[in-house]
C-alpha cells in the first residue's frame, strides 16, 4: 500500500500499481454534519421504517458519531447516505398521468449528492459496543440493484465493512436484488487484530474486472464476478436489531444505554492511471 497523505488528518494508504484522484471527501470536520453531502436514509421498501431516525448524528473532534436514541420507548439509529434507491421513496398517491394509484406508485426519487463508478472506497472507524444490539456499516449501492437479470447493468451492493459482532467484520457483495435472486460474491467473516487508538480502516478497490476488499491496509477478499458496471452512491450505517423481524429492542426499565459508531473520515478515490 502506498500513502497518501492529507493535510492536516490521517493518511490513505492505497492499493499499489495505480494512479489516483480523490473526488469525495468528508473529514468531519466542524459541528455539524455537511448535508451538502449526505442525507438520511428514512424509508424502507417505501414507507417510513420504524428503526431509522435523522437524530443521533453528532459530530466533533474530526470525526461523525452515529448514535442509538430512544424513540416511544425503543432505541433506533441513522443511517447517512450520498444517494438514494427506489425504495428510499415514500410511496406516491395518484401523481401518475392515469390518476392510478397501482401503477408505478413511488414518490419523488432525490437527485443524488454524490455517485461514482470504479475506484477505491475508504474509511476509518471506530465501533459500537454493543453490537449485538446495533450493527454498523460502510457500503456502496446501486439505485436499481435487482431491476435486470445482468447485476452488471443493474448494480450490486458492496458490503466493504458490516460489524454485527465484537471484534468481528464482514464483507462481501450482494447481488441479484433481495428477493429470489438474491446472491452474495467473496462474502466472509474475520477478527479483527487489535489497534492502538481503537481505530480499524477499511477500503475497496473497485476495477472493471473485479472488487479487492481491505482491512488495516491488508487484502481480505476479492471477487470477479459480477462487477457492477454503473456508479453506485455511498452509505454510512448503523441499524438496531430486531426491527426486520418484528422483534425491536426495547430501552431496559434500567435506563437508556448510549451507544455510537464512530467514522473518522470517508473517501472515495477515482482511477486515473
Amino acid at each position: 500500500m502506498k500513502e497518501y497523505k492529507v493535510e492536516g488528518h490521517v493518511s490513505s494508504y492505497l492499493p499499489e500499481g495505480r494512479e489516483y484522484q480523490l473526488v469525495f471527501a468528508d473529514e468531519f470536520d466542524g459541528d455539524t454534519l455537511d448535508r451538502s453531502k449526505w442525507d438520511f436514509r428514512l424509508n424502507f421498501w417505501g414507507a417510513p421504517f420504524e428503526a431509522y431516525t435523522d437524530a443521533g448524528v453528532v459530530v466533533k473532534n474530526g470525526c461523525v458519531e452515529l448514535h442509538r436514541t430512544e424513540r416511544n420507548g425503543y432505541y433506533v439509529s441513522p443511517q447517512l447516505q450520498t444517494g438514494a434507491n427506489s425504495f428510499d421513496a415514500p410511496k406516491g398517491k395518484q401523481d401518475n398521468p392515469w390518476k392510478q394509484n397501482d401503477i408505478w406508485p413511488l414518490g419523488d426519487i432525490e437527485k443524488p449528492k454524490f455517485m461514482h463508478r470504479y475506484g477505491y472506497y475508504e474509511c476509518r472507524c471506530q465501533f459500537q459496543k454493543d453490537p449485538e444490539t446495533m450493527w454498523s456499516a460502510f457500503w456502496t449501492q446501486s439505485p436499481s440493484i435487482g431491476t435486470t437479470y445482468d447485476p452488471a447493468y443493474s448494480g450490486v451492493e458492496s458490503d466493504i465493512m458490516e460489524c454485527f459482532h465484537v471484534n468481528n467484520v464482514t464483507s462481501g457483495n450482494i447481488y441479484g436484488g433481495y428477493g429470489k435472486q438474491f446472491a452474495a460474491a467473496a462474502r466472509i467473516y474475520y477478527d479483527l487484530a487489535e489497534t492502538e487508538d481503537g481505530f480499524h480502516t477499511f477500503g475497496m478497490l473497485w476495477t472493471e474486472d473485479e472488487y479487492i476488499f481491505y482491512c488495516d491496509g491488508k487484502e481480505t477478499a476479492r471477487s470477479s464476478s459480477p462487477v457492477s458496471q454503473v456508479p453506485q452512491f455511498v452509505l454510512l450505517t448503523t441499524e438496531v436489531q430486531g426491527y426486520r423481524s418484528s422483534n425491536p429492542r426495547r430501552v431496559p426499565e434500567s435506563g437508556f444505554v448510549d451507544d455510537a459508531f464512530i467514522c473518522d473520515y470517508v473517501r472515495v478515490f477515482d482511477i486515473v492511471g
